[in-house]
């Protein structure tokens, strides 16, 4: 099985808690402050594995989490960071947000490695709190959490030349013949249910990775078939050979074939729709129509491709066609086909700042990820915490907004599950 699609889910590891702790020191207000912070959470790597060729084991394994930090310790000692992860996948894999479709990371080279989702931040510990007027604080910063997200996996192909054409036109017996690959070949349609790589060695040296492609039908843009895979891996080739089958023997239009498959190609991507094409007239040997092939050939004039007629079989025009392609090839620049508009990883500040205020049956609740992060500071039976609590909020700019939103002395205001009474 080809698996070239899949859908995971990772988690970074927390931050541990920063402690609240004092040490024994005469003349210090108990004892003074000591409290260590907490370690970084584990960051999610994606690296590219040289023994991986599918997604296969991603079937079974869904879940992927980073390890944790430990929680700070008294006499300042530190928490231990947590063990990042590494996920191995096959070359030529691309990582996407799902709720985005946000393109994360793209391993397309050997050797390459990602950070993709860094691990929570580790929370400070009371040492840090201590100033000329509070020289005990009671309260420490908890870690920041790990990132959850779904992922997406997407295995495309790096071949140079990918074949393309209706199921059962030749082109798995094409490919067996110019290059080592051994794909399953028989007489009835999508035989090929995975893309099979070869690698053809011209007689001058010169080499190319050539594809064949699992077979395409109308509708393969909405994913009719195997279409959506097929296109999936055609779109980094940077040629395109278009077999199609002029025998006759089932009745097929090669014109016809033609306009269908581009037609498909441009619904998917109108960049996948303008890359050059060689038309490979196939099954030349048993040619019952020869008017087949003049209107083929009129078609491949009328827009401009080349066109080379071949057996796929007995071998003939095969020569020429592939020392064209090696021509081809030469002239074609090895561009990045996946082209990333905002390639970037996670970072734990874009979803932290963030806060709300709306109203609820009367009350102003202030919500989001920049208060909670505040809360998880906060000890609620300490004063000293309080004041701190207090000033954090008005640093954010959330009493300024409360009284644009209209609070009044005496409402109430509850701050992510904290209730208060507001006075000005």
């Amino acid at each position: 099985m080809f698996t070239d699609y899949v859908k995971i889910i990772v988690k970074s590891g927390d931050g541990g808690n920063g402690a609240v702790s004092f040490r024994r020191e005469k003349y210090v207000a108990s004892g003074g402050p000591d409290g260590g912070d907490g370690g970084k959470g584990g960051d999610i790597y994606f690296f590219v594995d040289p023994d991986a060729n599918t997604l296969i084991d991603f079937r079974y394994k869904k879940k992927f989490k980073a390890e944790s930090g430990k929680n700070g310790e008294g006499g300042r000692r530190y928490g231990k960071g947590g063990e990042d992860l590494y996920i191995g996948v096959p070359i030529g894999t691309i990582i996407k947000e799902e709720s985005t479709n946000r393109i994360l990371a793209d391993l397309s080279e050997k050797g390459q490695k990602e950070l993709v989702i860094p691990g929570g931040r580790g929370g400070k510990g009371n040492t840090h709190f201590a100033t000329s007027t509070r020289q005990a604080p009671r309260f420490s910063q908890d870690g920041e959490k790990g990132i959850e997200k779904e992922l997406i996996l997407e295995l495309k192909l790096l071949a140079d030349v990918g074949l393309l054409g209706f199921p059962n036109v030749g082109k798995s017996t094409f490919l067996s013949r110019v290059t080592s690959a051994t794909p399953k070949i028989a007489d009835y349609h999508f035989t090929t249910l995975e893309p099979n790589l070869g690698v053809v060695k011209s007689e001058y040296g010169a080499s190319f990775v050539i594809a064949d492609i699992p077979g395409i039908i109308e509708g393969a843009s909405e994913g009719t078939g195997l279409g959506l895979q097929f296109l999936r891996h055609v779109e980094r080739t940077r040629l395109l050979l278009h077999v199609i089958d002029i025998s006759g023997t089932e009745g097929r239009n090669p014109v016809e074939d033609f306009k269908i498959i581009n037609k498909e190609l441009k619904k998917y991507s109108e960049k996948l729709a303008t890359r050059k094409q060689i038309i490979v007239a196939n099954k030349i040997d048993s040619m019952q129509n020869e008017t087949l092939l003049k209107d083929l050939e009129k078609l491949a004039k009328e827009n401009k491709i080349e066109i080379f007629k071949i057996s796929a079989v007995t071998g003939e025009g095969v020569k020429e066609l592939l020392d064209r392609v090696v021509e081809v090839l030469k002239e074609l620049p090895k561009e990045e086909l996946v082209q990333i508009v905002e390639k970037k990883v996670y970072v734990l500040e874009e979803e932290k700042d963030g806060y709300n205020i709306t109203k609820e049956d009367g009350i102003f609740v202030v919500d989001g990820p920049a208060v909670q992060r505040i809360m998880r500071r906060v000890n609620l039976e300490d004063n000293e915490s309080m004041y701190y609590f207090q000033k954090c909020l008005e640093e954010l700019g959330v009493n300024e907004k409360l009284k644009k939103a209209g609070v009044k002395e005496g409402d109430t205001v509850r701050v992510v599950d904290w209730e208060l009474e507001w006075y000005d």
